[in-house]
């Protein structure tokens, strides 16, 4: 199975593996828009999934199993990513006039010059952006590989869910691609602007930057709610299951907030600052347009205020569902509440619709 960075498939579930759930969602191209018509967040046995890595992938496929029957959905096709840390990339340059096979070809022969490990190790894919600015009659072509095992292993929860994955893209991409689902959101539709999207999410937060809405830079680094989870654990005697539980709807004493939820939120905003200075070096430059939130850690209140006061950028959570109609038996508000946990799961789905 290769590694998939571009294509095109008619009818595809897009499918998140996370830490702690399984997240599924079709769309579908109307007359009058996309309409969701699938959607599952399914959660994960403890330890199933260890950032980002899948640790047991039976209980992942059962838990995909479980999502599938749950959306009812008939589509047997899905796209799933892997995290950008177990993905090298490297954009190279080729001859023009190459057709995409002699590409891969030389790509396959030269291939031991970009990438660390043995070529029987690992699935890789390519994807031509364009002519190169930096040499004449070249064009820049997007190498991805991933170690095999990081592929198999999704491949291998989905068929044991029932699915048939038919693309593998990376994380960063994903969220590239579904960025044009909050452009309504964003100051000039985020055409010539500098956009910085954090995924806060249970047990890793990544920041991709798009400039001109063009993926230019992304870090990931171990950090999410679950930290907040397990110091609620921690603070008031609770089972981990427990402790998520209370997190989500409440009924935790008076000094939960100031005592537990405050200074998680103040870490919050020290690691998108922290985020942002890695870029700003690698960039050599220091300003951002906007600040757009994703994942679930976004659900926690306040958090999008205190980062655009402490940081003096605005900052939004990102609202992927605004524009689009949805079935009627799906749940609106629950929808619209995991939409910005959606984001990877909504750019995946689209690469049923856009390829």
């Amino acid at each position: 199975m290769a590694l998939k960075i571009a294509s095109r498939n008619s009818g595809l579930i897009g499918l998140d593996i996370t830490a702690t759930s399984v997240k599924l969602l079709e769309l579908k191209s109307t007359k009058k828009g996309l309409k969701v018509v699938g959607y599952t967040v399914e959660p994960l046995p403890a330890n199933a999934v260890n950032e980002k890595n899948l640790q047991d992938v039976e209980a992942v496929g059962d838990a995909i199993r479980r999502a599938v029957k749950r959306s009812g959905s008939r589509t047997k096709n899905a796209a799933v990513a892997v995290p950008s840390a177990m993905v090298i990339t490297k954009i190279i340059q080729m001859p023009a006039d190459l057709k995409p096979h002699e590409i891969e070809g030389q790509i396959m022969l030269e291939a031991d010059q970009y990438i660390p490990y043995a070529i029987e190790e690992v699935n890789l894919d390519f994807h031509v952006l364009g002519p190169s600015e930096d040499a004449a009659n070249m064009v820049d072509v997007l190498l991805a590989a991933s170690r095999s095992e990081n592929v198999e292993d999704r491949t291998a929860a989905a068929e044991l869910g029932g699915l048939n994955v038919k693309i593998v893209d990376i994380e960063p991409y994903t969220m590239e691609g579904a960025m044009q689902l909050i452009s309504h959101q964003l100051p000039n539709g985020g055409v010539d602007q500098t956009i910085a999207l954090f995924d806060i999410g249970a047990s890793m937060t990544s920041l991709s930057v798009l400039r001109d809405q063009q993926l230019i830079y992304t870090r990931e680094q171990p950090f999410g709610g679950k930290q907040l989870t397990e110091e609620i654990m921690r603070r008031y005697g609770l089972s981990y299951e427990d402790a998520g539980r209370v997190k989500r709807v409440g009924g935790l004493p008076e000094n939960y907030e100031p005592e537990v939820l405050e200074p998680f939120r103040d870490l919050i905003v020290q690691q998108a600052n922290r985020f942002l200075q890695f870029f700003f070096s690698a960039d050599k430059n220091d300003f951002v347009d906007q600040i757009v939130l994703a994942g679930g850690s976004t659900g926690i209140p306040g958090v999008a205020e205190l980062i655009e006061q402490r940081i003096g950028t605005p900052t939004i959570i990102a609202d992927p569902f605004n524009d689009m109609s949805v079935s009627s038996d799906i749940p609106v508000q629950r929808l619209k509440d995991d939409g910005p946990a959606l984001m990877i799961a909504c750019g995946l789905a689209l690469r049923g619709i856009n390829g």
